[in-house]
Parts: structure tokens; sequence; C-alpha cells
């Protein structure tokens, strides 16, 4: 009865190079490369990028979003009237950050009901911020129908 090796010999050579070193060597090179970049910024306290710049806010209102895992989202005033509930097809990106957020409060084991503030700049922007985990979401940055989703929140 003849061993692996000796039934195939073509891989025998093949398995001492399946991840060629000259690539090993270049990821290592890439991650000194980004940890060399990274302690630079830090320690000559560059200014951090892609910051979304300051503007004065233009309408702001609370709202408590409860998503549940089958996609389908409620979302109500703090205190307690019902502005929409949104089965699975409706909800989509609402249900998305919803779940987002239970996430993060779980994590971070804060109150899972409480209200999140919608806020509009005056630049155009759309935010929702958590004043429990201070967790912030940019709503422009998923999409013009995902920011005019919640922008519909505002004005009811």
């Amino acid at each position: 009865m003849k061993t692996p090796a000796e039934r195939h010999p073509q891989l025998v050579n093949r398995d001492k190079e399946m991840i060629p070193r000259v690539l090993v060597r270049a990821m290592m090179g890439l991650a000194l490369l980004s940890l060399v970049l990274v302690g630079y910024a830090r320690l000559t306290d560059r200014p951090l990028m892609g910051q979304p710049l300051p503007a004065l806010v233009t309408a702001e209102r609370q709202i408590v979003l409860i998503g549940a895992t089958d996609g389908s989202a409620i979302i109500r005033e703090p205190d307690g009237e019902v502005l929409a509930e949104l089965t699975e097809a409706e909800a989509g990106f609402i249900s998305v950050i919803a779940r987002g957020l239970n996430r993060k409060r779980l994590v971070e084991r804060k109150v899972s009901d409480a209200p999140v503030k919608l806020i509009e700049y005056e630049n155009g922007r759309l935010a929702i911020n958590d004043p429990e985990t201070d967790w912030q979401v940019e709503l422009a940055n998923f999409g013009a129908a995902n920011r005019a989703a919640f922008a519909k929140l505002l004005v009811n």
C-alpha cells in the first residue's frame, strides 16, 4: 500500500509552498507599515480626517426606535405615542439602524428603549445620536433613499 506522498508526489512540493514566502513577507510588511503610519499620526497629533464638518442644528426630534428580529420596526415619541408601525417590507433601513442601536446598547448595558435624537444640520447632514451610548450614525452615508426614510420623521 502506497502512502499519499508516494501516490501523488507532485503534491508534496506544492503543499510546502501553499502561501509563497514573498506573499507572507509582503503581508507582514503591510501590517508593519500600517502600524508605523498610525503611530506617526498619533505621536504628531495629526488632526482626524473624515470627520463631518461642524454645522448648526436646524431641526431635532427625539424618537424611540424599536426594531424586531423579523425586520419590522415601531417608531414612537418619548411619551409613547406611536408615529409609525412598519412591517418588514416597509421598515428596511429603519429596522437596520434600530437593530444596530439595540446591539450597541446591549453591549454597553444601557436602557434599550431610551429615545434617540434625530438631528438635521444646516449643511444638510442628517444623523441619529444616542445620548445613552454616544453612538452616532450619519444617515446620508447610506444613500438618498435611506436618508429620506428618516427625513420623513422630522416632518411628522
